[in-house]
Formats: C-alpha cells, structure tokens, sequence
C-alpha cells in the first residue's frame, strides 16, 4: 500500500513528515512516497483528488453553490459535493459512504457527517432547476480550462469535436422513484447520455445524463433535443454550434423532429440505421448502415 506522508505544498509550513500544511482548494496537498512513514486507505483516490484541484473544480464548483451555504455553516457545499462524487468513483452507493473518505482526513481533508450531507442533498433538490443551471455553467467553465490544459490531446485538437448521445438501461433491484419496466424486459432506469469523444486512445468524456423511466422510449425526439442541447451547452462557446461538432447517435436519433431542431444549430448529424437489405440480397434480413447528414 503506499505511503503517504501528511505534508501539504501549501506556504509558509514546513513540508517536513509528519506535519500537516495549509490546504491549497477543498483538499490538502499530499505526496506519495516509497519510504514515507503514514500509510493510508483509498490511496488511489490522490490521482482524483489532484485532477479536482489541477482543473479548479473544487473552486468552480464551491462558487457555484454559494448562494446555498447557510451564513455559519462549517461545511462548504462545493466540498459535500465532490466528496460525495469521490465516494462514488471509490465505490459507494448511497450518501453514508462519505465515511470512507472521513476515515482519512490527511488525503481528504475535513469531511461532513451524514446528517449534514442528507440535509444539504435535500436543500439542492429543493433549489431544482437553478442549482442544476448553477451546476452546469460551473462544470462548462472547466471543461474548457481541461481543454486548454490538455493541449495536443484535447478531443478537438483536430479541429472537429464528436458528441455522442446515447440511451442506456440501469438496472433496479427495488421500487426506485421512476423504476419501470425496460424494453429489453428488465426493471430500471433509462437515461439518455451524451459523452465527448476522445478517439481511440481515450475514453468519453461525459456532459449529460439525462433521468428518464425504464419505460422511456429510444427514439423520443423531445429527448433526444435535450439531452443534446445539454451537451451543446457544455462545451466550449465555438463549438455549440456550426460544422466542427459532429452528432452521433443510434437509430433513435434519426427522427424527423430532432434532425430539423439540430438544422438550427448546423452541426452535422451521423445516425445508424437499419433497412431492409438490398435487392441483390436474398431474403428479407436487416442491414444496418449509417446515415451522415452534413449538409443542414
């Protein structure tokens, strides 16, 4: 397991083992050495926590929800919440696995209790849409400082960003709010995602989900035009509009109604398609094929 010693980059304290320094963002700064002295759980939740404080989420995200801190609250809201992002991508699955991270506070610093953590996620469902709108201009504005600090790895460094928007079934093995039968006759959710591309040497980047029942369809037209004007909104200003930002979808984007709405912001559309196989072909077996509108 590897060690980590308490120390911070922080000013003005010595970095010597042994002495925590001054927190730089929402998390203290710590160093992963072979021959340290504190050896910690959750370790690998360091490359997190350094990607939070490289790209200003915790920032971006703390000024965001400013509006919803109480006047003496210890706790920042922004901090509650990416904690329980990072309880998440450690693998919990309900709000109490804070706990884990409140093990450790030389990684993770000052964690909230489960009564506070409760009361804030009921104060943000309360506030509705204008937390959700709060949240994502914070989130647009860091995908575009990550683009920046990536360079010559950015998903548009060829000059053409690919979104690709998506449904998937998440299973329920319970009566969860909007649980319902799925059309692969199973019982769930199915979202609808939109991810960025990073080509063949990365992976999706993602920008939307969009909550929906199980038994939402796969071709709804009104949900396929929000989830992409969600994604559109996420991504830098030159590329939520115009030719360089592909859409790609399976056969449910390929109705009517989203490819007129997506004519008006002139992005390109790529959908997969099934018809019946051509007449050289025996028998009546589907093909599939993909169908490029780029001219909208």
């Amino acid at each position: 397991m590897p060690r980590l010693p308490p120390v911070c980059g922080g000013h003005g304290r010595n970095n010597a083992p042994g002495l925590p320094d001054k927190r730089i963002g929402s998390y203290p700064r710590v160093r992963v050495e072979g021959g340290g002295r504190g050896v910690v759980s959750q370790a690998g939740a360091v490359l997190l926590v350094e990607t939070v404080r490289k790209t200003g989420l915790d920032t971006a995200i703390s000024a965001a929800l400013e509006p919803w801190r109480k006047p003496r609250a210890v706790h920042d809201p922004g901090k509650v919440l990416l904690d329980v992002a990072l309880a998440v991508a450690l693998g919990g699955d309900c709000l109490a696995d804070v706990g884990m991270l409140r093990a450790e506070p030389t990684v993770f610093g000052p964690v909230a209790s489960d009564p506070t953590v409760s009361r804030l996620v009921g104060s943000l469902a309360s506030g509705g849409k204008r937390v959700l709108a709060a949240l994502r201009t914070a989130c647009a504005e860091v995908c575009e400082r990550v683009g920046q600090l990536a360079g010559d790895a950015a998903p548009d460094s060829g000059g053409q960003m690919i979104v690709d928007i998506d449904g998937i079934l998440v299973l329920a093995h319970s009566e969860k709010q909007d649980a319902a039968a799925t059309w692969k006759k199973t019982f769930g959710h199915h979202p609808l995602m939109g991810f960025v591309d990073h080509g063949r040497g990365g992976s999706g980047e993602p920008l939307v989900g969009l909550l929906r029942p199980g038994n939402a369809g796969s071709n709804t037209s009104a949900d396929h035009i929000t989830a992409t004007q969600l994604a559109l909104a996420q991504l830098p200003k030159p590329y939520r509009r115009g030719r360089q930002t592909l859409i790609r979808t399976g056969s449910g984007g390929g109705t009517y109604e989203f490819i007129a709405w997506l004519a008006g912001y002139r992005c390109p559309l790529s959908f997969g398609h099934q018809a019946r196989a051509p007449p050289l072909c025996s028998g009546s077996h589907l093909w599939s094929c993909t169908v490029v509108i780029c001219d909208v």
